[in-house]
């Protein structure tokens, strides 16, 4: 399950070591972490981490299957994660160590920055070959972050990108060697720590205004 760590003025935290799906107790306890953070004065930045061969393989299908009738509240729940990392109130690092599949990419995607392995792991958006559409919201925070091409490639051919590839087509911002990704991630938040609040909640707001008015409904 996820855990919160302070280092400094730099928050990590960890998703967990293991497929780190959206289940809805791992949403709890994501969610109460950034609650934890919200709080906090002074300047502070997020690094969003995870352990393992996996940063996060997105919707917790299975359990999505067994609960069907809530299907609905479970994607709201999942667009208002995206929604509020974000426009979170200061600089967000994603330090994507493993594989970082669906929605778990498109939470990377939320975050200010990215921090890859270069030399294994993929980023991929693999809802074409699995027969699952991207709602709106999810197709408006996917074409707000990267350029059109690699939208485009990345949303209809479900292609997995390497780190080295990640950065050259722009997904993240660096690709490192795996024992680099979460302390080039640390130092690099800690240089963006003055920047946090409310200030710079309203200017990502009004940047990403259309995708958080997209994110809002399933429709």
């Amino acid at each position: 399950m996820p855990t919160l760590e302070r280092h400094d003025a730099v928050f990590v935290l960890d998703l967990g070591d293991g497929e780190n799906r959206f289940h809805p107790d791992w949403l709890t306890e994501v969610e109460a972490a950034l609650d934890e953070i919200a709080k906090t004065d002074g300047p502070h930045a997020l690094v969003t981490s995870a352990r393992g061969k996996i940063w996060s393989n997105g919707l917790d299908l299975e359990w999505l299957g067994q609960n069907s009738e809530q299907y609905t509240a479970y994607g709201v729940r999942v667009q208002a994660l995206f929604s509020r990392v974000l426009t979170f109130p200061c600089v967000t690092v994603a330090a994507l160590q493993g594989h970082t599949f669906a929605a778990g990419a498109m939470l990377s995607l939320a975050h200010d920055l990215r921090i890859m392995r270069a030399d294994r792991g993929f980023w991929c958006l693999p809802e074409a070959d699995i027969n699952i559409p991207f709602t709106p919201g999810m197709s408006a925070l996917i074409q707000a972050r990267l350029n059109p091409q690699t939208a485009h490639e990345a949303m209809v051919t479900a292609r997995r990108f390497g780190g080295d590839e990640a950065y050259e087509r722009k997904i993240v911002d660096q690709a490192v060697p795996e024992p680099d990704v979460l302390s080039t991630a640390v130092s690099l938040a800690a240089t963006q720590v003055s920047k946090a609040g409310p200030i710079l909640e309203t200017i990502k707001t009004r940047l990403y205004t259309p995708v958080i008015k997209a994110l809002q409904s399933l429709e």
